[in-house]
């Protein structure tokens, strides 16, 4: 074999050796824009599924204090709120619950927990939450939601 006639591998011009810096910029640009654009739309569905949870939780609720009242011939008291659908109040011998599985349930998608109100004559009932910002009032995200 002569040294003209092996073989030698294809080399690669300096054109094809890699991405280059502009490149890479136009594609972070990219993706900033599309970030720019999800980002609110996301925001808004997360604040929206909250409020979904919070319905469906004070739902929940509700239901519990149904059977708390068929049991008990009432609904809880103000002062003892609604831990007494988990915790069996003292020395109540009639309770038979608990008629809500966890005390975290009580607590709304905002780490607060439900207020919960009892009507003059105490045969009705309100559960509330203050929406994302904690205040009375508000619209979006921030309004209150409330269930009788």
């Amino acid at each position: 074999m002569t040294e003209n006639s092996s073989i030698t591998p294809a080399v690669r011009g300096d054109k094809e050796a890699g991405i280059t810096l502009l490149e890479i910029l136009v594609v972070l640009l990219i993706v900033a824009l599309l970030a720019a654009l999800v980002a609110p739309n996301v925001i808004r569905y997360l604040g929206q599924s909250r409020s979904q949870v919070a319905e469906a939780q004070m739902a929940s609720i509700a239901t519990a204090l149904e059977l708390y009242y068929i049991d008990m011939g009432r609904y809880p008291g103000e002062e003892d709120g609604l831990i007494v659908l988990v915790e069996a109040p003292e020395n109540d011998p009639v309770w038979q619950g608990p008629y809500f599985r966890e005390a975290s349930g009580l607590t709304d998608p905002w780490g607060r927990p439900y207020l919960y109100e009892l009507g003059e004559t105490g045969d009705q009932f309100t559960i509330r939450t203050l929406g994302s910002d904690g205040e009375e009032g508000g619209e979006g995200d921030n309004a209150d939601l409330s269930r009788s």
